[in-house]
C-alpha cells in the first residue's frame, strides 16, 4: 500500500472530495440565498466540463482520494448528470460515492441514479410542513420531495441522510417531529447549526446551537451516543432507544470539528478549496484549459493541501473570511 500523499500541515489525511457540478438550483432556500434576489450565475463556459471533472477525480484518487460526494447547487438540474455519475462510478479506487440533492427531481430519476452505482443519498429537508417549505425554499415542492424520499427508501437506497438546518423561529418547533422520523424509518437525521456564510446571510439571532437542538428533541427520550467509525463525517451520532434510524448533530460553531476534517472541495467553476469556511482556493480550470499535464494538477492539489487551515473563524465577528455564497461553493 502506497503512503498517503494528501497530508496537510496538521497531519490530517485528506481522502474526501466534494464536487460541485453546477451553481444552479431549482429552489431558493433562505439560508443559501437570503435576499432571494437573482445571484449572478456562471456562464456555461465557466463551468467545468464533465470530462474535466473526471480527470481531476482520477488524479485525486491517485493521491489517495477514496470518497466523493456530488453536490451543486442542485446537481440533478445539470444536463447529462446521470451519464456522468455512471462514468464516475467506473473509476477504480473510489470506495464511496454519494449524492446530495434537494429531492425535487429525485422521484423520476431514482432508477438512473441507482444504475449509475449510487446507493447513498443526502437530502435537504428543513420542514415537514408544506406552507413552511414554501417559506424556506421559495417553491411549493414539498409533496414531490417527500414522494422522492419514500420511493428512494422503497428502492433500497441506504443510508438516506437528511440535512436539516436548525433555525430559531423558523423550524425549531418541528425538530422533534423531524427527529421522530428515525423511529419509523432507518434514516439518518442530521441537524446542522446555521452558518453565516457569504456577503448576505440571515441574522445570527436565528441560530440554534447543539445544546438547544438536543433540548428540542428531549421529549422523545434519551439519546445514546454511537461510536465513531473511521469514515464518519463531522456529525456527533446518537440513537433513541427502539429507533430504526439515528440522529446526528453537526456543530460548526459550538464545537469545531476542524481537527477531524479530511475534505477538499471542487467548485463548479474549477476551484479547489481546502476549507468550506475560507475563500482561499486554487485554480484548476485555468491550467487544464491551457493544456497542463497531470503532474501540474497534482501540484495544485498539493498546494491546496498546504494551505488547509487548522480551524475556521467564521463565528468571529471581526472576520470577513467567507464572502462567497454557499450556492456558489457547493457546501
Amino acid at each position: 500500500m502506497k503512503p498517503p500523499l494528501l497530508i496537510d500541515p496538521f497531519n490530517r489525511n485528506l481522502t474526501y472530495l466534494r464536487v460541485s457540478i453546477t451553481d444552479r438550483c431549482n429552489l431558493r432556500c433562505m439560508y443559501c440565498m437570503p435576499s432571494r434576489e437573482t445571484i449572478p450565475r456562471l456562464a456555461h463556459t465557466q463551468v467545468l466540463r464533465y470530462e474535466e471533472i473526471l480527470r481531476i477525480v482520477r488524479i485525486g484518487v491517485q493521491l489517495g482520494i477514496t470518497k466523493i460526494r456530488i453536490t451543486g447547487g442542485e446537481p440533478l438540474v445539470r444536463k447529462g448528470v446521470y451519464e456522468f455519475l455512471s462514468e464516475l462510478g467506473k473509476i477504480e479506487g473510489l470506495t464511496d460515492i454519494s449524492l446530495t440533492t434537494n429531492g425535487v427531481l429525485l422521484k423520476d430519476h431514482l432508477a438512473q441514479i441507482r444504475d449509475a452505482g449510487i446507493k447513498r443519498l443526502n437530502i435537504s429537508l428543513d420542514t415537514l410542513n408544506r406552507e413552511k417549505f414554501i417559506r424556506i425554499t421559495g417553491q411549493d415542492a414539498f409533496t414531490q420531495v417527500w414522494e422522492g424520499i419514500e420511493a428512494a427508501h422503497h428502492m433500497g437506497f441506504a443510508p438516506i441522510k437528511f440535512n436539516t438546518v436548525a433555525m430559531k423561529g423558523i423550524n425549531d418547533d418541528e425538530l422533534t417531529d423531524i427527529a421522530r422520523l428515525s423511529f419509523t424509518y432507518p434514516f439518518h437525521m442530521r441537524f446542522i447549526e446555521y452558518m453565516p456564510i457569504g456577503d448576505h446571510h440571515l441574522d445570527r439571532s436565528i441560530r440554534l446551537l447543539a445544546p438547544e437542538i438536543l433540548a428540542r428533541m428531549s421529549p422523545l427520550g434519551d439519546l445514546t451516543p454511537i461510536r465513531r467509525s473511521r469514515d464518519d463525517g463531522p456529525a456527533e451520532r446518537y440513537r433513541f432507544q427502539g429507533a430504526r434510524g439515528e440522529i446526528g448533530i453537526i456543530q460548526p460553531l459550538s464545537n469545531h470539528f476542524c481537527h477531524l476534517c479530511n475534505r477538499l472541495r471542487l467548485t463548479a467553476s474549477g476551484q479547489l478549496r481546502p476549507c468550506l469556511l475560507s475563500d482561499r482556493q486554487e485554480d484548476l480550470k485555468g491550467p487544464i484549459r491551457k493544456g497542463c499535464l497531470d503532474g501540474d494538477i497534482v501540484k495544485v492539489f498539493l498546494e491546496a493541501v498546504r494551505f488547509k487551515p487548522m480551524e475556521h473563524r467564521v463565528d468571529d465577528v471581526r472576520q470577513d473570511e467567507v464572502r462567497d455564497a454557499m450556492s456558489s461553493i457547493g457546501g
